[in-house]
């Protein structure tokens, strides 16, 4: 799984930080990162599939 975390990109990293490791929001990582919730939202989604994929 740390393989398949460390070929995500930097933003993809922090936001799958902030939302599981720092229990943040949707919402919450948007604000803090000066990005959409939606955007959060896909980028999110596509990281986690990305990690399942290489598992």
């Amino acid at each position: 799984m740390k393989e398949a975390i460390n070929l995500l990109q930097q933003r993809e990293k922090n936001i799958l930080f902030l939302r599981f490791f720092k229990g943040k929001t949707q919402v919450e990582v948007a604000e803090s990162i000066g990005i959409s919730q939606a955007q959060v939202s896909r980028l999110e989604k596509g990281a986690l599939d990305r990690i399942k994929r290489q598992i």
